[in-house]
């Protein structure tokens, strides 16, 4: 173990300023950087992807979706109420029914990239 700590640090104590500026500048600021880090939660729930991929397939109302992942109407209510929050799912009413879909193409665009890293 004492043998990684010390890989890990630099030999010599020289801080290399121009790039650590040239880095900084182009760094977003720390609100975004917290947004992109709540959107990446989002995405560590295991019945929410189930969901986003329902919802790759088709658009939804909740009983679809409870039925399917063999869940309660309120556990799919809940989770779809933090995939709205989140801008990654949308809704629209038909009668008294309502149906998810997708909120927009960026979402696949995100499967994709995760599916293919860890496909590797």
């Amino acid at each position: 173990m004492a043998e990684n700590r010390e890989m890990e640090q630099c030999e010599a104590v020289h801080v290399h300023q121009e790039l650590v500026e040239q880095v900084n500048a182009g760094m977003p600021d720390e609100e975004i950087l917290y947004d992109l880090a709540e959107l990446f939660k989002i995405f560590g729930d295991s019945t929410r992807i189930r969901i986003l991929y329902a919802l790759f397939e088709s658009e939804m109302c909740v009983c679809d979706i409870a039925q399917l992942l063999g869940m309660t109407q309120s556990a799919i209510s809940h989770q779809l109420r933090c995939l709205k929050q989140s801008k990654l799912v949308k809704y629209r009413r038909e009668g008294k029914t309502v149906f998810y879909s997708l909120a927009d193409a960026h979402v696949r665009t995100i499967f994709d990239q995760g599916m293919e890293h860890i496909m590797e």
